[in-house]
């Protein structure tokens, strides 16, 4: 039994509403030492931007300020959803297909109060909570396709969740996107974006030191009202979440890790 399988069992062990409280403590100290300690300051980029996102609502939480902030500069920025967010509902197919419908109109709200028009939004529609498990055809098609967003508009950034990101999707998403970026010979600066990791990792068990030394945070005082209301506009999934958990991302900076070379 792995690291994460022992972590997973011991979450159902334990009663929703003291893990919550558990994780959420541990999550405020984890994201305060980072911040104080643990991080550099991330120097604002007129660069272009591409961020591909797991699920409707991944890029709000873990980059939202920083599209704002791009965006407000008028700097470029698109925003790729690789799953249909079937995942967060329902089993039967009706309502899996009622889900995605209603998670894409959340995400174009959201990005639309960030400054990202729909033409800007692009959603692959893989079944969510599938990545991992996509068949060799099935997941060259997909690295296919970003490589083509890649090439296409020529983006400055890559924004990506953190390879270590304690979800399976979010996970492969970085994995992907890694293939694609090799197999395309682009040169191009990846950073990544922590949604769970800091929620649910251990310190120093699934975070090294080296993963910390690699952290940088972004000030983002000026747009934080923006985030904050896009991520109030994701309805369907702000109020499942699990209690505190989006406490992490309404702060005034948000942190990013570079990406190993």
């Amino acid at each position: 039994m792995n690291l994460k399988t022992k972590l997973q069992l011991l979450e159902k062990l334990i009663p929703n509403t003291w893990l919550y409280q558990m994780q959420y403590i541990h999550s405020s100290l984890l994201v305060q030492w980072i911040l104080r300690w643990g991080s550099k300051p991330l120097v604002f980029s007129q660069k272009s931007a591409i961020v591909f996102s797991p699920h409707q609502d991944d890029e709000t939480f873990g980059c939202g300020g920083m599209i704002a902030m791009k965006r407000e500069h008028e700097i470029p920025v698109i925003v790729v959803f690789l799953t249909d967010g079937q995942g967060s509902g329902s089993s039967e197919p009706s309502s899996q297909e009622k889900i995605s419908q209603i998670r894409k109109r959340e995400a174009v709200t959201a990005l639309g109060i960030l400054g990202v028009s729909p033409s800007e939004i692009h959603f692959l529609e893989k079944p969510d909570g599938t990545l991992q498990d996509l068949k060799n055809e099935e997941r060259q098609q997909i690295i296919e396709q970003i490589i083509e967003l890649l090439k296409y508009y020529k983006s400055e950034e890559v924004y990506v969740p953190h390879r270590k990101d304690c979800h399976k999707d979010h996970e492969e998403t970085y994995k992907l996107i890694q293939k694609a970026i090799a197999q395309s010979e682009i040169t191009i600066e990846v950073l990544q974006y922590p949604i769970w990791l800091l929620w649910r990792a251990p310190l120093f068990i699934i975070l090294k030191l080296q993963d910390i030394a690699k952290a940088y945070y972004l000030p983002i005082t000026s747009v934080k009202d923006k985030k904050n209301r896009a991520i109030a506009s994701y309805i369907s999934q702000t109020q499942s979440l699990p209690h505190g958990f989006i406490k992490q991302f309404l702060g005034t900076q948000e942190i990013f890790f570079k990406a190993e070379s």
